[in-house]
């Protein structure tokens, strides 16, 4: 509605995981980099937490795009963990392009084997990414266990990235889960964005989508914006959207105060 008003090429604050938006705050570097080293070190299990709406899914998808230009890298990426165990390996397979066609979970295990003893020996890597992994069940964990137990006597077969809500944290604690949770070797938990780093968050974001105008945002208003969101970047985009759309409909190029005061009385709104 208001991309035009402020000539921009796209909108700036979609709730989308675009990559090309990604932020790299020192947390989601160092995230990124924590990804980077478990599989460059072929680290096995790699678990990545954070909050509803921190940029676990955006970074993931950074991920993907930089193992997707490595030609000798296989990546399989599953993003409903509500499944059974036969669901599991058959989409696993599937993402890597094999046919699945055993029946029992044990043919699937060993026809999982075979394929990834293949592609080790064809000097391939293997990445399995699971997002919303707090949503995995016991058996499924368990599952996970034991294709992280495929190796050759000096790596594993694949290198399997859990990304999940704080609650994934907790379930890693449960003793039933031991076995698995010794197994993670490199594990790192993604923190909301400071104040100062929301302010570098909507200049990003501006200027990717081509701002070049006098649009701006006070001082008051991003202070506003840092406290409504606790530094979530969702929450920031979705404060952001409405507070410019605030401005658009009083014809201004000045996000001020009280437009973001009134974004954040809709979305309380909006969520009663």
């Amino acid at each position: 509605m208001y991309l035009e008003y402020f000539g921009f090429k796209e909108m700036p604050f979609h709730v989308t995981p675009n990559p090309r938006f990604l932020f790299l705050s020192p947390t989601h570097e160092e995230a990124l980099q924590h990804l980077r080293y478990g599989i460059e070190e072929k680290k096995g299990f790699i678990v990545l937490t954070g909050e509803v709406g921190c940029g676990k899914t955006t970074l993931c998808r950074k991920l993907l795009e930089e193992l997707e230009n490595r030609e000798e890298v296989d990546t399989a990426l599953l993003l409903n963990p509500r499944v059974s165990e036969t669901q599991l390996l058959r989409g696993i397979m599937k993402e890597l392009g094999e046919e699945a066609k055993a029946r029992s979970k044990n043919d699937l295990l060993d026809k999982m084997n075979d394929v990834l003893l293949e592609r080790i020996h064809a000097e391939r890597e293997i990445v399995v990414i699971i997002d919303e992994a707090q949503n995995l069940s016991f058996e499924i964990m368990e599952m996970l266990r034991m294709l992280s137990n495929l190796e050759t006597y000096d790596q594993k077969l694949l290198q399997i990235i859990l990304i999940g809500q704080p609650e994934l944290n907790d379930k890693l604690k449960e003793d039933r889960l031991r076995q698995l949770r010794q197994r993670v070797l490199v594990h790192y938990d993604l923190k909301p964005l400071t104040p100062n780093e929301v302010h570098l968050y909507i200049l990003h974001r501006l200027s990717l989508a081509g701002c070049k105008g006098p649009l701006h945002f006070t001082s008051r208003a991003i202070k506003k914006i840092a406290a409504g969101s606790l530094g979530i970047p969702r929450m920031i985009n979705n404060i952001c959207d409405k507070s410019l759309l605030s401005t658009f409909i009083r014809n201004d190029n000045e996000v001020n105060y009280w437009d973001v005061r009134k974004a954040l009385k809709d979305i309380k709104r909006l969520h009663r």
